[in-house]
Formats: C-alpha cells, structure tokens, sequence
C-alpha cells in the first residue's frame, strides 16, 4: 500500500522550501482560484436573482398564457374560458379588454396601455390587490369610470388619489369639424405598484364594462381571456395542448414567448459572464503548473533519493499530484465559502459600496429594479466547484511527470 506517497506529498506541501518564491506562487495561485471561484458564485447567482425577479414582477402582472380573439375582439369569452378551465394546468381565467390611450392631468399627457377588467376574476390571475399601495383593486365598479394606475404614471402627472384624469382613445369620433378623438374623464381610485418600471408607469386598469363602452366594443366583446397555470413552467407544453380543447378561433401566447427577450437576453448574459469568469480560474490552477515545476526543480536530489530507495516514477508523480490537488482542494473550498457567504449578502455590500462612494449601480429606469437580487443554486455552486478542481487536477499532470522523469544519477551528480 503506497500511503507514503500521500505523506510526502502533505509533507512537502507543508514545509519550508529553500525558495520562498515557490511558496509565494503557491499562494497566489490559491487566491486566484479562491476570488475566481467567489466570482463566478456571485455572479451566476446574481443573475439567477434577476432573472426570478424580473419574472416575478412581469408575471404578476401578465398572464401565464393570453387567448386573445382575431383582431382583439372574442364575443364569447364565457366560453373560451369554460373550455380552457377543463384543461388540469389551468387554474383560473379572466376576461380583459387591452387598447392603447393617453391620460392627461394638469397639463401633463401620457400614453398608457389601459387594460379593462373584472375586479373579481382579475385577483385570481395577477397580483394587483397585493400591490396596491392606495385605495384598492375592487373599487372599481362598473358606470363609475374609475381607474387604477401606475406608481410612476401618478408621480408623472402629478395624481394621487381621487383626482379626476382625463383619458384620451385613438378611436375618433366624426363631428362637423372633423374627427375628434374620444375624451372620457375618469377618477383615480387606487395606484399599485408593481416593482416593474413599464408596467408601474405606462399601465392603467378601468372597469371591463367602462373599456367597452370608451372603445365601443360591441355585444360584450373583448380583447380575449388571461390564464394562470399551477406551474407557470409547464406554459409552452400547455398552449400546445390547449389550441385543439378551445372551439373558437383564437390565438393563443404564453409568457415565454411575449417576454422571451427579457429571460434571452438574461441567459446570454449569465454564460458569457460564467465564461469570462471560468478563465480567471483557469489562469490561477494553471498558475500551479509554474509552482510544481519549479517545485520540481527545487526538490530534485530528494526525488533522486526516493528513487535510489526503490520509489517507482508513478510514485513520484503521485506525490506532486498531492501538492498540486492540496492547492485546489482548499482554493476550491474557500472559494465555495466565499461565493455562498457574498451571493447571500450582496445587497448588503452593494449597499455598503454605494453609500461609501455615492453612486448607484442599479437605476429603475434603465434594469426595471433597482435592488441587487441573489438566488444560489446548488447546481451552480456544485458546477463551479467542480470546474475548477477539475482544472486543478489536469494543471498538476505535466509537473508531475515531468518529476517521474527525473534521472537520480543526474540529480545527485552535483550533491
């Protein structure tokens, strides 16, 4: 049983080399895998954050899957839903009537994307009760001409509250002076706040029967049904199974498809950034290639000495393979300590950082949130992990043959 290889190997990883330049490379080569490693956690885990963020926030909002009618318009709703409900992933389902408008207060115009809703049966597929920050969702009633808008929308112009705004529909009506667009004035009776920059500022919820009658929808038409599924993952296999169970000609979208370039374009970001991240990791294991030949070189009349007293090559290699595994091991186990404790605590440093230099990393208008959001992963953390011992190991391969090559004669000859 070769143990002693082990032993010399613990040994020599431990003690005092005759050149400290050796151990100073061994020791950058440690911290490089250890700030590579902590890197890549936080990053992945960073990235992970905003991706959940950002799908949390946008499907509170939207639906899981949207069967709208051709054109926008689907006169019997009623049933669409009934059938689609028959479906085991369906939960719930809500009619809606979607167009565009603008909105103006004391002098200030904006466009906004109006949605017209049933209170009741909108709670069952978004969140908007749970974000309301005034007044609330079912008090919108139908005649009433009341409406719900955006935190940011209500800053813009200036409305809180029970102040009266107009709303302004593209869909014009002829007078003897032309056509003139539609002009209906409406109360605010509730702002929520979605944590999502589009939607709080260019969003507005009326009454279905008000949307109706303000774009002179017919025969209790609308724009089509909202759905919300049991697992919101399942969405693309559902619209699949769905389009043969619904009767009606419709088209039907899920939440993938209509906000695929967010969740892209975050995926895109999260591998060129765990690639960029994985080379810095590569340099610091491979940095353990100078330290064991040099190690190598340090250390050649003992390796003479082993191989006088009957150690084989394989032996020799064993023992360096060692020093350079020791290396990963711990640089492996720091870095995993580290990733976890700064992917757990990065709002806290990015706060930190911000208040100590006064700037802002994250601006509403520009990334939708403007806090730092971290989800680890133990798969992630398990892959990085074993990327870099990996690297490691096959950093060590070179050094340690090239000991096992190590002619004692040679070695000794100047000893």
């Amino acid at each position: 049983m070769a143990s002693y290889e082990l032993f010399i190997g613990l040994r020599y990883t431990r003690a005092k080399r005759r050149n400290h330049f050796i151990s100073f490379i061994s020791l950058i080569s440690l911290l490089g895998i250890t700030l590579g490693m902590t890197a890549l956690i936080t990053v992945m885990s960073v990235m992970n954050g905003f991706q959940k963020e950002i799908r949390t926030r946008i499907l509170g909002v939207a639906s899981h899957i949207q069967v709208s009618g051709v054109n926008e318009k689907l006169a019997d709703w009623q049933g669409v839903a009934d059938e689609a409900i028959k479906h085991s992933q369906v939960e719930a389902a809500a009619p809606y009537v979607s167009a565009q408008g603008m909105v103006s207060f004391n002098q200030v115009v904006r466009g906004v994307l109006v949605r017209g809703i049933l209170p009741n049966m909108e709670d069952k597929v978004a969140d908007f009760s749970q974000m309301m920050i005034s007044g609330k969702l079912n008090s919108l009633k139908p005649g009433e001409f009341g409406i719900v808008i955006g935190e940011e929308l209500a800053r813009t112009l200036g409305a809180s509250k029970g102040d009266r705004i107009v709303l302004i529909s593209p869909q014009g009506q002829i007078t003897p002076v032309g056509i003139l667009p539609r002009l209906k004035q409406f109360t605010v009776t509730g702002i929520f706040k979605a944590g999502h920059f589009e939607y709080d500022s260019s969003l507005a919820l009326i009454h279905i029967a008000d949307a109706q009658k303000l774009y002179r929808m017919e025969n209790g038409e609308v724009s089509g049904v909202r759905l919300k599924l049991r697992d919101l993952f399942q969405a693309p296999q559902v619209v699949q199974e769905l389009a043969p169970m619904i009767s009606t000609t419709t088209y039907i979208s899920d939440w993938t498809s209509q906000h695929a370039n967010y969740f892209r374009a975050i995926q895109i970001e999260k591998r060129m950034l765990s690639l960029i991240l994985a080379l810095i990791i590569a340099v610091a294991a491979f940095n353990i290639v100078s330290t064991l030949v040099m190690a190598v070189t340090d250390k050649q009349p003992d390796i003479a000495i082993l191989r006088t007293l009957g150690a084989s090559p394989r032996s020799i290699m064993k023992i360096f393979i060692v020093q350079g595994t020791l290396i990963g091991v711990f640089g492996t186990i720091l870095g995993v300590v580290g990733g976890v404790l700064l992917a757990f605590n990065v709002d806290s440093v990015i706060a930190l950082i911000e208040y100590l230099f006064t700037v802002q990393f994250l601006s509403r208008e520009v990334y939708y949130i403007s806090e730092v959001p971290s989800d680890p992963h133990l798969a992630d953390i398990v892959t990085v992990a074993l990327v870099s011992f990996g690297l490691t190991i096959l950093a060590t391969i070179y050094p340690s043959y090239r000991a096992s090559k190590v002619n004692p004669a040679e070695a000794l000859r100047y000893e």
